[in-house]
């Protein structure tokens, strides 16, 4: 039986479910990044007492394939980001997550919308908003430098996004980092 995990990002993850999954009972047949095959269990108490360790150690369960294909979004959404502050060059998202997973981007889009409950397009505004708040609060970036980074057409344009997303202004992060080095 495979088990597709959600949060497993390095060696030490396959290590620590390599030493976990024993101890429930189950013998592991292969574990990789992502996932894991066990040999065959009682299904309904085994996926309890799994998900139960899992979460423990700050892991889950991914269910269905729709679910890791989000994960994948999030993560080219992430890459994407990544990519943009690395190379000072604008990214297209739609055509990047559309490559990434070799799908039209409409229907990824539409998947995410259905299984999140808001659109991908917000959820890759608030990503960049959350890292614009990181920028604002850990460097002494302008709010120029910053939108320009990001691929705002404009300061007042970033200025108004995290005022819509967050509430606060930049001058308000600004604050926070002035509070920080003082």
């Amino acid at each position: 039986m495979k088990l597709l995990i959600k949060g497993m990002v390095c060696d030490r993850c396959i290590y620590v479910l390599s030493e976990e999954l024993p101890k429930l009972g189950l013998e592991v047949t292969e574990i990789r990044l992502g996932e894991v095959i066990i040999k065959e269990m009682d299904e309904i108490i085994a996926e309890h007492v799994i998900r139960a360790m899992l979460q423990s150690n700050g892991f889950d369960l991914i269910y269905r394939k729709n679910q890791k294909i989000i994960e994948q979004i999030k993560s080219a959404v992430e890459k994407g980001i990544n990519e943009q502050l690395n190379t000072g060059e604008p990214v297209k998202f739609s055509t990047l997550i559309s490559n990434e997973l070799h799908k039209d981007y409409d229907s990824l889009s539409s998947l995410f919308s259905s299984l999140e409950g808001y659109t991908l397009e917000k959820f890759i505004i608030s990503k960049k908003i959350e890292k614009v708040k990181q920028f604002l609060v850990y460097t002494d970036q302008s709010l120029s430098d910053i939108a320009y980074a990001f691929g705002y057409s404009s300061p007042a344009y970033l200025s108004n996004q995290l005022k819509k997303y967050t509430g606060l202004t930049s001058s308000y992060y600004k604050r926070i980092r002035h509070l920080q080095n003082t």
